[in-house]
């Protein structure tokens, strides 16, 4: 049995069609990102597996149980952990007492051990967090009963990088225990960080669902190059480079973008100097090859934003 079951489910509001027809799987065991730009239509799909909303048509079901049923869907619930995009608590008490109130609900067993990983101040007034420590307080209310299945949205907004980090291992543990955690992004990098598969989701439509790694064979690197000398776009017209935008500066003039000398373009004194960037899907044997014939300053590869990812692969896709 799949943990999620989604068939034709379609969320109209009059005005906006916010989720169209969609249909997928949720195999349990399985961390599922659910990926696409802010307004996508992610944070519909999440209230109606929830319960928050019925939909307009089509069905779906969680842990078997089906979301349009009010009896099933409070079974369900007792086996599912839920964090929404900003969660919001009373500002008025202590994160112990919101911890305590959960507890009394469904239970806490996982709690000492989740607030040693994330560590909000539960003895601080909310209305004294900052929106990472209300992030974290949500992450330890979604998995101190141990859930079956977790459902997120946006978990780690708010979170610093040493916590985005701690979290990513949280969640590789909790796949490697068994389970089924369905989370909602609009960033790349934390969804290959720690899913398995990915649904990409573009104006209400579900455009792909696929293997991680096949997302990101897709969608490239984003490079960005400089060479000394005067070098032209057609240059770096290589199998697998899109979008490639060169520009040259006088080496002997060069700063780093508030004024000041650059030092690696002095290093050149007296050259021009050509910054180029595009994205590549090809060979990156190929780059290297072609980079080889010119004297290299600096070069940066990144993902892809997840702007070009849309733009490059689903721009096409009918709204």
């Amino acid at each position: 049995m799949a943990a999620i079951e989604v068939d034709g489910l379609t969320k109209d509001y009059g005005e906006v069609l916010a989720n169209d027809d969609l249909t997928f799987e949720v195999a349990e065991g399985e961390v599922f990102g659910y990926l696409g730009p802010n307004g996508a239509g992610k944070t519909t799909t999440i209230r109606t597996l929830m319960g928050f909303q019925s939909p307009t048509a089509g069905s779906a079901t969680v842990l078997g149980y089906d979301v349009t049923d009010e009896s099933e869907l409070i079974a369900a619930k007792r086996r599912i952990g839920f964090l929404p995009s900003n969660p919001a608590f009373d500002e008025q008490v202590t994160g112990r007492e919101i911890l305590d109130l959960h507890a009394s609900i469904k239970g806490d067993e996982r709690r000492e051990e989740l607030l040693s990983v994330f560590d909000p101040p539960i003895d601080r007034k909310i209305r004294a967090y900052s929106t990472g420590n209300v992030q974290k307080l949500g992450l330890v209310q979604a998995f101190m009963h141990d859930p079956d299945l977790v459902v997120m949205d946006e978990p780690t907004s708010g979170l610093d990088p040493l916590m985005q980090r701690e979290f990513n291992e949280f969640v590789d543990a909790e796949k490697d225990d068994g389970m089924t955690v369905f989370l909602s992004s609009h960033v790349l990098s934390e969804v290959r960080r720690v899913c398995d598969r990915v649904g990409v989701l573009r104006q209400g439509r579900l455009v792909t669902t696929e293997r991680i790694e096949a997302l990101l064979d897709r969608t490239g690197k984003f490079v960005r190059v400089r060479v000394a000398g005067d070098v032209a776009a057609a240059a770096f017209e290589l199998d697998g480079a899109h979008d490639v935008a060169c520009s040259t500066t006088d080496g002997g003039s060069g700063s780093d973008g508030d004024g000041r000398e650059s030092p690696d373009t002095a290093a050149v004194t007296g050259e021009p100097v050509t910054e180029c960037t595009f994205t590549f899907t090809g060979d990156v044997n190929d780059l290297l090859a072609l980079l080889a014939e010119y004297s290299v300053i600096d070069l940066d590869v990144e993902e892809a934003p997840l702007e070009e990812v849309f733009m490059r692969f689903y721009g096409d896709t009918d709204a």
